[in-house]
Parts: structure tokens; sequence; C-alpha cells
């Protein structure tokens, strides 16, 4: 049984806001959505037989360092009961707080990192709590063991810089390849931005980026983990942006392949 856990929050968003209505549209979509209830894998993933929904976050200050510590209260409460936890955003700061509660309870924790862009800036904006800088705030924890990249294609000299900083291993889509997925360590945390695919196949997202992955590389990448997957967020689908629920149903779908190999 996983725990699923909604982090409606998008105050660190540097664009757009929108992120924030994501976890209610998402599980929508399996009451309301076109698809059944299982995973191309055979699993069925439902409410009360694959997990227990555990609501929304409610945030009384969108104050970052207020509101990651609520996420990181929670995310503790949750690791206690003992099950692995899915994470719905929301914008990518959220990751901070809920990667770091993991970190705490699985030494040498390794990160799969699917984005567009590589969230490594030290201080985006005048704000360290960006949705641009959760990486970098993990890294310096000195708690991860190592963080790879997929799917980057907003590189810039400063990210550059602090990948190599840092010791990240990077696939940028221009020299994509599938070689990193037998590297891959565990404990394992997967942290999935919605915008490592193409606006063509995601359009519900702030930042549309050209030249993304696309949606069945994606679902293969998961299926061909071998190591254990111990916690996961998905994060970055902006409603207001989506058409015909496209976005959703896509967020829906990859909740569900991400929750059967968490099992």
């Amino acid at each position: 049984m996983i725990n699923l856990i909604g982090v409606p929050f998008d105050a660190n968003s540097s664009f757009l806001r929108g992120p924030s209505y994501a976890p209610a549209r998402v599980r929508l979509m399996e009451k309301e959505g076109s698809a059944n209830s299982f995973t191309e894998t055979g699993v069925e993933i439902s409410e009360g037989l694959s997990y227990q929904d555990h609501g929304d976050i409610a945030f009384a200050s969108t104050n970052p360092e207020k509101a990651f510590m609520t996420i990181y209260s929670k995310i503790n409460d949750l690791l206690l009961t003992g099950r692995k936890i899915l994470s719905l955003g929301g914008d990518h700061s959220i990751s901070f707080p809920i990667i770091k509660a993991h970190a705490e309870k699985y030494e040498g924790l390794n990160i799969l990192q699917f984005d567009a862009h590589g969230d490594l800036y030290d201080n985006f904006d005048d704000n360290p709590y960006s949705h641009a800088s959760p990486f970098a705030r993990l890294m310096e924890t000195g708690l991860i063991n190592s963080l790879t990249q997929v799917g980057i294609r907003a590189l810039t000299p400063h990210q550059n810089d602090q990948a190599k900083k840092y010791g990240v291993k990077m696939i940028e889509m221009k020299d994509f390849n599938l070689g990193f997925i037998k590297d891959l360590k565990g404990p394992l945390y997967i942290s999935l931005d919605i915008d490592v695919l193409d606006p063509a196949f995601a359009p519900g997202i702030s930042h549309h980026e050209p030249g993304g992955m696309d949606t069945r590389t994606l679902i293969n990448i998961i299926h061909q983990i071998e190591v254990e997957i111990i916690g996961a967020d998905i994060v970055e689908y902006n409603p207001v942006r989506d058409i015909h629920n496209m976005t959703a149903m896509l967020t829906y779908k990859l909740m569900k392949e991400l929750m059967a190999k968490m099992l």
C-alpha cells in the first residue's frame, strides 16, 4: 500500500501560478477520466487497494520556510507508517522538504530527476527556495549519494557549474540515451517534473520547453528501472494551461505506473 499525499503549493513558481490545482485535478481522472485502473504491467492501482489517499496538505502561510516545515513534518509522519509515499505537487520547490525527509530515513539516497531544467540555481530571483533551486538545496545538505538528471534542455552556465560542483550526472536531451538506467543505484527516489516531456505531449505545464521526451520513452524508462524506488513525486502539472485534461490524464497514468513500480 502506497501513501498518496497532495501538496498544493505553487508560491515559489517563477513564471505562472496553477500547479497548486494539480492534485485535485489528477484525482478526478480516477473517477471521471477515460482510463481504467490497471497499469501496462497488469497491476491494479486504485484507492483502498493499492494506495491510501491522505488528502492535501493544508498551508497556513505561503512563506517558503513555514510551508516547507509543514511539508517536511507531514512527510515524516507518513514515513513513520512504514509505507512508501508518492506526492502530487505543486511546483518543484516542494521536492526539497519531501526528499530531505526521505534522505534522513534512507542513508545514501539516490535521486533520479526527470526535468527540462536542472533546478540547481543557488538563488533564483532572490529566492533560494524557488522551484528553480530545490536540488541545490538538497545537494548542499550532504545527505544525497547521487543525483541523475534526465531530459535537461535549458542549461545555463551557472547551473552547469553547480552540476560540476555537486557531481551531478546529467543526460541532456541533445545527448539522450538510455545508458543511465543500468547505472542507477538504490535506494532510489524519483522526482518527475512533467515538463521533461515535450509540450506536444504535455501542454498543461507552466514552462513550455520544446525538444523534450515523448510519453512512450518516459514510461519505458520507468518500466526498466530495476533498483528499489522508495519514494516519488510528480510536480509542475498546471491545470490552468491544460487542454481537455490531456496532461491530467497523462499525470494520472504516470502516477499509476510509478506506484506499480513502488509496490
